[in-house]
């Protein structure tokens, strides 16, 4: 047998590391030294120092040098953290299986910016290089932790030295703002230093595992069997020539934190010490069903410190939905411009993170012989940990890197961490909608809480002109208050950490888990949850989707039905409502008292009103009426299909908790993924409905929104009390936090519905729209494909649009692409910041379930009467088209706005056209055509230009420009005076195409509708002001 000391690894892992970034260093200054101290700012001699990037990453030796050393490095890096979890690890804490896991994950990223150098892709190799750093926090702080306080040399240097690491990341990040954004000379030099330090401190840090495997005696013995095949085993080698002398833990001892030893001079077995083992394991230990008396005995908790409570769990339940809707909108920005499945759309797949919480302690698997008894017996420590109120709170903060995203410029880099975010959110949140974290059994108050959490982003929408102010897709420049998020979610995190517990928080008060031979399968009772979450993410994620579903257009002046950015309080209020009903049904149901025990309490529990069938009858039937109707009628259906789906949150989180906590069988990664899935599904087969065209087996759902509405309403069957069907166990956990913050709600909703409302009305229009220039009857009109409101940078544009609308004076504007109330666009409303901000009426077009990708007409003028299309599109996308009538200076004139087929249905674009085409030739007004047509100028039927200008009776606003393709203008019974394309790169790949015409007088006609007359030049000079705007 030969025994290889654990110290001498250590000791190479330290040569190696401190030999690659030494050499690196040495050969690359003597052989490039004035090529690695220049940058984009400056070079030699104000810049004199190189960064590491430069040194390892540019250039032939040192690089390669570099490269072959760190590779020598992983060996002895990943046996170092192997060996410290063989140390640290005890049955009772997960602080050394997390302490192990951020190790793993800090090498795979050390070889990510290693050998994925800035040059090869500079997004990866700064991501790598972000991660590893991140991983840095947990490896030290952790690590400092779990080390046994009687090691105290090594505590102590690693503490030094994890001061040192973190107390440089200051100075390093204010040279790099002075480089980067100041772009000062010298600065990155400076910079360079710190980033150097950062390196030394961090091998300093693993070197320190060779004193503490010295002091353990630590030592791999290799071993050869009888059939010679070798086989390596770990061992903790103690010197020690008595076992009665050695420390150790024993695994089968109630307090495995108790160290017995009686030769404290000689080196010990890695234990922590009792005070900071009860303080970590106690707020790491699986959450108990039942306590004592004297443990469920608090001091009293001051009333506002309830209030505080309350606001900070409403406001984490806000963060976390709006990362959950951040997601798809995030991903989508790259299948918008692939205009099919670009392969980002697997990041929507990182919503089955519940599945996590089934993972055993890797101990089990690295070193199965020593916990091979406890294997069938232990909980996930994924799942212990997130049932502490401190796992929670870990959770909490490190999901908030998905709302950090704003911060990142590439949208890869956005996605990534948004995906990163949703991974630990939807598995810390699973784990909270069950009941079984630490203060926090209620589970019908974490359902109200949810609920809260969407009004609030509903709210706070409307306000910010349908942008969540926090999305990591919204930045300053596009409306985002990001900053000041996440400083109230760190505030609100801090309050949770530290929130005191009371005796009605404590599981004390929750009843005994039913049998499991009471219990429904997790395939049936996952359903509801999933169609809750699709529908509250579909419809009530923005306060004007259900106004979109019923709107028609104009008819006598009037708009048909509501308006978006008017009567999105009500939705608002159908909401709040729906939320009254619940919190009524559960303080009815469960008239609980504090100071009662559990069998009181259940005596007095009744039946659950809204769990009976007719009130799902009653929300089928809204869901009925919003789909059949329009107008104020399906809109009504919508609202009351908005006051079902909050009055049952409730009974579907009571019903998927019932099944994901199945006495001592935790089945909550189970239930909550089989959630998840379905969600996606139901979120994959909305979007297939209209974006059929572009995805494999798109055609068997074109245009099935009926089936999608019946599919998610039947999912909500298990979630009620069918006397024909078992609804399982009722036994249920009393709501006692709901009851306590009963107030605190109603409070909360009343102070939601007045701000909707007041912002309705400090939004409202304080004169009716004027046009620009209203003395020479000069119309300015504009057509623009805003790409779904995303810019190339993947941000909303709204504010882009809004400024080139301004700027050029636009009165009549048709934008295309903007049917944004869709999961994958975020229930977005382009129009709202124009209407509000510019005073414009609007017709916003199609509606969702139209099936389109919409088009969007906004006038100066007053709208008569408007007619929306679906143009004939037998194969491909459905065209949208708004027929509408404007007054015009007195003058009635027909415009139209349209969305054509693209150039692979060459027959759907020639029925579209010459639906188009019949329009205008059968309009007697003056006509004035803005479209996206896909044709080349002049080419004759079936093109699109030949049927549309021969057959439509109308003019091109320009003959000669021949460098045009997707947008024109056409035009009829008008003087054209001017013609301009924009390009606003930044904003969408589409130009604006804007026309200037002049109205004729009253009851007079163009006199003269010739070529060369429409086609008169005129100087510059010699025109009028007003002529020459554009």
């Amino acid at each position: 047998m030969a025994t290889v000391s654990a110290a001498a690894i250590a000791r190479l892992h330290t040569v190696f590391a401190a030999s690659a970034f030494t050499l690196a260093l040495i050969i690359a200054s003597a052989l490039h030294f004035h090529k690695i101290v220049r940058n984009d700012v400056a070079g030699y001699p104000h810049e004199w120092f190189p960064s590491v990037s430069a040194t390892i990453g540019d250039w032939y030796p040192e690089r390669n040098i570099f490269q072959i050393l760190i590779a020598l490095t992983s060996g002895p890096r990943f046996i170092i953290v192997f060996l410290q979890y063989y140390l640290h690890h005890t049955t009772t804490s997960s602080l050394p299986t997390a302490v192990f896991l951020s190790g793993i994950i800090r090498t795979l990223a050390c070889g990510g910016w290693v050998y994925i150098t800035s040059s090869d892709d500079h997004d990866i190799h700064d991501f790598t290089m972000i991660l590893y750093m991140v991983c840095n926090i947990p490896w030290m702080l952790l690590g400092i932790i779990t080390t046994p306080v009687t090691r105290i040399s090594v505590r102590r240097k690693r503490k030094l030295i994890a001061t040192a690491f973190f107390t440089t990341i200051v100075p390093l990040i204010y040279f790099f703002i002075q480089h980067k954004v100041h772009r000062i000379p010298g600065a990155y030099t400076r910079y360079a230093f710190f980033e150097w330090g950062l390196i030394f401190f961090d091998v300093m840090y693993d070197s320190v595992s060779e004193q503490e495997f010295k002091e353990a005696g630590l030592q791999i013995s290799l071993t050869t069997s009888s059939d010679q095949s070798t086989k390596t085993t770990v061992s903790a080698q103690m010197n020690r020539d008595q076992a009665s002398n050695e420390a150790y833990i024993s695994e089968k001892h109630q307090d495995v934190n108790k160290i017995e030893s009686d030769a404290p001079d000689g080196p010990i077995h890695a234990a922590p010490d009792r005070a900071m083992a009860d303080a970590v394991d106690t707020a790491l230990s699986p959450p108990h069903l039942h306590l004592t008396e004297s443990q469920s005995s608090s001091p009293t908790v001051r009333p506002w410190r309830h209030s505080v409570s309350f606001v900070s769990d409403v406001y984490l339940s806000y963060i976390f939905w709006s990362l959950f809707t951040s997601l798809i909108p995030t991903l989508f920005y790259f299948s918008v411009w692939k205009l099919g499945i670009a392969g980002h759309e697997l990041a929507l797949f990182s919503v089955l993170s519940p599945i996590l919480l089934s993972v055993a302690s890797p101990y089990t698997y690295i070193f199965p012989s020593s916990t091979s008894s406890q294997k069938s017996s232990a909980l996930s420590p994924v799942l212990s940990f997130s049932a502490t109120r401190r796992g929670q709170a870990i959770l909490h903060c490190a999901s908030l890197i998905g709302i950090a995203a704003y911060l990142v410029p590439s949208p890869g880099g956005r996605l990534l961490l948004v995906s990163t975010a949703n991974i630990i959110a939807i598995m810390r949140q699973a784990v909270s909608w069950t009941g079984t974290v630490e203060g926090d059994t209620d589970v019908r108050y974490q359902a109200i809480v949810t609920g809260l959490g969407v009004i609030v982003s509903s709210v706070l929408k409307q306000a910010n002109r349908a942008n969540n102010p926090v999305w990591p897709f919204i930045n300053h420049e596009s409306g985002g208050y990001n900053k000041t998020g996440l400083f109230l979610a760190t505030l609100a995190i801090y309050e949770y950490a530290t929130r005191p517990q009371t005796p009605a928080d404590t599981p004390a008060t929750r009843s005994p888990p039913p049998s499991q031979s009471g219990m429904r399968s997790p395939w049936i009772t996952a359903l509801p949850l999933a169609s809750l979450l699709f529908c509250l993410h579909n419809l009530l994620s923005e306060s004007s989707t259900l106004i979109a579903w019923s709107w028609t257009g104009y008819e006598n002046r009037l708009p048909n039905g509501p308006v978006p950015h008017l009567h999105g309080s009500l939705t608002i209020g159908s909401m709040i409502l729906g939320v009254l009903l619940a919190v009524w049904s559960i303080t009815f149901a469960y008239p609980v008292s504090t100071s009662a025990t559990v069998e009181e309490n259940e005596s007095r529990t009744r039946k659950n009103i809204l769990a009976h069938p007719l009130w799902f009858a009653f929300g089928a039937g809204s869901s009925y009426v919003m789909y059949t109707y329009r107008n104020w009628t399906g809109y009504a259906g919508g609202l009351g299909l908005a006051v079902f789906l909050m009055s049952i949150l409730p009974q579907v989180f009571q019903v998927a908790s019932s099944s994901a906590v199945q006495g001592k069988n935790v089945a909550v990664a189970k239930t909550f993924t089989i959630a998840m899935f379905m969600y996606c599904l139901l979120n994959l087969a909305s979007i297939f409905t209209v974006a059929y065209a572009f995805v494999p087996g798109g055609v068997y759902l074109r245009e099935r929104t009926d089936l999608v509405t019946i599919v998610q309403m039947a999912c909500f069957l298990p979630a009620f009390n069918w006397p024909f069907l078992s609804s399982g166990s009722t036994v249920h956990s009393p709501p006692l936090n709901t009851a306590k913050y009963k107030s605190h709600i109603r409070s909360l909703l009343s102070v939601l519905f007045l701000l909707s409302l007041l912002t309705a009305l400090y939004r409202l229009p304080r004169s009716p729209p004027q046009p620009f220039k209203p003395g020479p009857r000069i119309i300015n009109a504009g057509i623009w494909t805003v790409h779904f409101g995303i810019d190339n940078e993947g941000h909303d544009s709204q504010r882009g649009i809004r400024n080139l609308v301004k700027d050029m004076q636009l009165d009549v504007v048709g934008l295309l692409e903007t049917d944004l109330h869709r999961t994958a666009f975020g229930h977005r409303d382009l129009t709202r910041l124009l209407v509000e901000d510019m005073n414009y009426n609007v017709d916003i077009g199609p509606g969702p379930n139209s099936h389109t990708w919409g088009a969007v007409l906004l006038s100066k003028f007053p709208i008569i009467s408007t007619k929306h299309h679906l143009l004939p599109s037998p194969h491909g996308e459905l065209a949208p088209a708004i027929e509408a009538v404007l007054d015009i200076y007195g003058t009635e004139v027909l415009v139209i706005v349209s969305h054509n087929g693209q150039e692979e249905d060459a027959l759907d674009r020639e029925l579209q056209s010459t639906e188009l085409a019949r329009i205008m030739a059968n309009s007697v007004r003056p006509v004035i055509f803005l479209g996206y047509v896909v044709t080349k100028p002049w080419m004759a039927r079936p093109h699109p230009y030949g049927i549309m200008v021969n057959e439509g009776n109308v003019h091109d606003i320009d003959v000669d420009d021949s460098d045009r393709w997707c947008e024109y203008i056409f035009y009829r019974g008008l003087y054209r005076t001017s013609y301009a394309r924009i390009s606003r790169g930044i904003i969408t790949d589409t130009e604006t195409q804007i026309g200037q015409f002049v109205l004729p007088r009253h009851g007079h006609g163009v006199t003269n509708d010739t070529l060369e007359a429409r086609y008169l030049r005129s100087k510059k000079e010699e025109l009028h002001v007003d002529h020459v705007s554009i």
